[in-house]
């Protein structure tokens, strides 16, 4: 395998690979040293470019034998001529590549059917919505069935057996010490207040007890219905906005001059010939009539009394003045909301439960276009105005604040007191880990409730910072990324990824290879703690078998759907292209 770029995704790719058993090679424009020196120490040949002419390097590399390439370079530009490169010298040979930019993406697959284009902020964005919006269940259709991953609260002392039947564990998090316990089986012993992730049908949730409200629904229908509950918000939330304190000063001025003039219109007012008194109805439209300087003629203070005549004057010109102080105010209101908005300098006022993305880069992007397809309220914080998704997310009518989101004033500005969720996705670590202490020390109380997702390229600072600030939500763009890329090359298939408390579970389909280690494999017999939730046999091509139990066997040329940990996945991947022994009929180890 050869990989093209040494950057945390290109890094993290490389360390799977090795550990899946694979012969890596990797090549790379301008190395970071300090990664280069974690590739040596693996053992793992690094090639730098330097000068040369790029056909060279990949020659050194092996490019005439390589089984796969992996293009993840520093820039598009930079991975699409490598892409093309590759497709002259050895046009057969599987080529992944990572592109940001989806016109791209799409004419390459389009044009180079044999190249498989993976989108790294496409594919850790999900999960980023998923914490954002605080669900506990997770839609996946395999062929004809559909399963949810569905994260319980133990409610007693009790094997998974005894609370939840025949419902597929697929990890429990202890309560006490955040401790996972991965593909458990049924007689696992679990404590109140652990979490659970079961999967299984909404029939099967719904007859073990479970409520499972997150139901699957047609997305085009969902999606449009979601638009159109946050276009509502928004035309609210802008009318609120709008509506400053002077100008809720002057409409409630107009509303008293408006109930103080019908009220002596319809005692005071002579209406010759239709009573004594002018109707309520008609007092409203007379002074309407009066303060907008109408003036149709139906009524008029001619031929009144003294007083009359004198309140009529009154009323001419306090109503004029409300009407054009109104409109003045408006006026203002409006123009300088769309400058604040424009400069990014305004604050964002009337906004609850929303959810704020701080960061607009490509995976902030994503993150902020998921959010609004399910309907949520966002407000982005970008530092540089210079930013090119800017003129995009204004586009989508997206409150945009221009500053530095660890100040306490643009934390303010984007009323996180009153946010529902926090999404903190920078490209610098620094900016990110000072972002997130400057969240948890505003959110005082609040900081338990609140989902904080903090976007940190190193995996062991991320774990370090969970330890000891108390983030629940620390995860790397490569390590979420990198397992699609090496499944990609290696024959291993990831369709969906979830987290079980703060550990990623990743749902893969494994086509078992004829006289490999899977071939006629109990369920029983698995060699990793990893779970089959369906099997789909050769002989159909869309039903699948749900749930296989512990003695069904896989054959030849069957896609197992596994779910797991990345690790175990990539030994059970490993074990399928080991042959049996011979003196082992089941085919174990």
């Amino acid at each position: 395998m050869i990989v093209c770029g040494l950057n945390p995704v290109g890094l993290r790719t490389v360390e799977q690979l090795h550990l899946a058993g694979a012969r890596v090679v990797v090549l790379d424009d301008d190395p970071d040293e300090r990664l280069a020196r974690i590739v040596r120490g693996w053992g793992i040949p690094h090639i730098p470019r330097g000068s040369h002419h790029l056909s060279d390097p990949l020659y050194e590399a092996g490019i005439a034998g390589a089984a796969a390439v992996v293009c993840a370079e520093s820039t598009d530009l930079r991975t699409l001529e490598t892409v093309l490169l590759i497709r002259d010298m050895r046009p057969e040979v599987r080529v992944v590549a990572d592109l940001d930019n989806p016109a791209v993406a799409n004419a390459v697959e389009e044009v180079l059917g044999s190249v498989g284009v993976l989108d790294v902020a496409g594919l850790f964005a999900p999960s980023v919505v998923e914490a954002c919006m605080a669900r506990r269940a997770r839609d996946v259709l395999l062929g004809d069935v559909r399963l949810v991953a569905a994260e319980v609260i133990a409610p007693r002392d009790a094997t998974l057996r005894e609370l939840y039947g025949s419902l597929a564990p697929i990890g429990v998090v202890t309560d006490t010490g955040d401790e996972l316990i991965a593909c458990p089986g049924r007689d696992q012993p679990v404590s109140r207040g652990d979490r659970v992730t079961l999967m299984g049908t909404h029939e099967e949730l719904d007859g073990a007890g479970l409520a499972v409200h997150h139901r699957a629904q047609a997305p085009e229908s969902a999606e449009l219905r979601a638009r159109a509950r946050a276009s509502s918000k928004r035309l609210t939330r802008t009318a609120l906005d709008v509506a400053d304190r002077p100008l809720r000063i002057a409409l409630s001025l107009g509303l008293v001059l408006l109930v103080i003039s019908t009220i002596v219109l319809h005692f005071g007012y002579r209406w010759s010939g239709h009573g004594s008194h002018l109707p309520i109805l008609d007092a409203v439209y007379f002074t309407v009539e009066t303060v907008a300087t109408v003036g149709f003629g139906d009524f008029s203070f001619s031929g009144q009394s003294a007083a009359m005549e004198a309140f009529g004057i009154g009323l001419i010109v306090a109503g004029t003045t409300l009407v054009t102080t109104m409109f003045a105010l408006l006026t203002n209101a409006l123009v300088g909301r769309r400058i604040a908005q424009s400069l990014g300098t305004g604050r964002i006022p009337g906004m609850r439960g929303h959810v704020v993305v701080v960061g607009l880069g490509t995976v902030g992007m994503h993150v902020l276009e998921g959010l609004l397809a399910q309907g949520r309220e966002v407000v982005v914080v970008e530092r540089m105005d210079s930013n090119r998704y800017m003129s995009q997310a204004r586009a989508l009518g997206v409150p945009l604040v221009l500053g530095d989101a660890t100040l306490a004033q643009t934390l303010e500005a984007v009323n996180l007191s009153s946010a529902a969720a926090v999404a903190i996705l920078t490209s610098d670590d620094l900016t990110n880990i000072e972002t997130g202490l400057a969240v948890r020390d505003r959110l005082g109380e609040r900081w338990t409730e609140v989902p904080v997702v903090l976007r940190v390229f190193d995996r062991q600072l991320g774990h370090r910072l969970e330890q000891s600030f108390g983030f629940r939500h620390v995860w790397s763009t490569s390590a979420i990324a990198a397992p699609w890329f090496v499944g990609a090359v290696l024959g291993l298939e990831v369709l969906f990824t979830f987290y079980v408390g703060n550990h990623p579970f990743l749902l893969a389909r494994l086509r078992v290879s004829s006289g490999g280690g899977l071939d006629g494999l109990a369920m029983r017999e698995l060699p990793a703690k990893i779970r089959v939730v369906a099997i789909r046999r050769t002989r159909s091509s869309t039903a699948v078998e749900h749930p296989p139990r512990r003695d069904t066997r896989l054959a030849p040329h069957d896609d197992a759907y596994l779910v797991g940990p990345y690790a175990e996945l990539l030994e059970v991947l490993r074990h399928d292209r080991e042959a049996p022994r011979a003196n082992d009929p089941a085919g174990t180890p």
